[in-house]
């Protein structure tokens, strides 16, 4: 009997040591190794946080630039797809309307000009970024919008797309909320 409450005392204290020092280690690896000290990034305006800037959020007015859909709403809790083939006939639906709704604001376009990702959500539906090519044909729009050259625009998104990293992983992207505060910014 003496053993199994050894036993029992050298598991509790080897559950609770682990699991606390599980989580310090973890802590310290990212304040160390990840940037923000392992917090979430925000984006700031006016002094507020208007959000987090590894989650997208819905842009539908004509000075701001769109991002890629989503399935869930952005929603953090709920994260994921649609799970619909891309034979669903009502996926197909949604993605046809997203794109005569595209067209429709920029009129300027060519059905073969609309960028896929601006039609279809994301596998997360959280994709708070969009390619330096579905920002590039949202300039003149945005730019008409706002009263502003299409060059300024431009420049604003060339400055804000980020590279991959150590040019090899990833691809170039363009954070869609950083984007357009950096515009309410610019407007004022």
């Amino acid at each position: 009997m003496k053993s199994f409450w050894i036993s029992i005392k050298y598991t509790v204290a080897m559950c609770v040591l682990l699991s606390i020092g599980y989580v310090v280690v973890l802590r310290l690896t990212a304040k160390v190794v990840s940037p923000n000290d392992g917090e979430a990034e925000v984006v700031t305006l006016d002094g507020r946080i208007v959000g987090a800037a590894n989650v997208g959020q819905t842009f539908t007015d004509t000075c701001y630039f769109w991002g890629r859909p989503s399935a869930v709403g952005y929603d953090g809790g709920a994260s994921g797809g649609s799970n619909k083939a891309t034979t669903n006939p009502e996926y197909l639906e949604e993605v046809e309307g997203r794109i005569e709704a595209f067209l429709t604001a920029h009129p300027y376009l060519s059905r073969e000009e609309v960028p896929s990702e601006i039609v279809t959500a994301s596998g997360s539906g959280l994709d708070p970024d969009i390619s330096p090519r579905a920002a590039a044909v949202q300039v003149k729009r945005v730019a008409e919008n706002r009263g502003l050259s299409e060059t300024t625009v431009k420049n604003l998104v060339d400055s804000l797309t980020r590279q991959p990293w150590l040019g090899l992983f990833g691809t170039p992207k363009v954070n869609v909320l950083s984007l357009n505060v950096a515009l309410d910014k610019m407007s004022k």
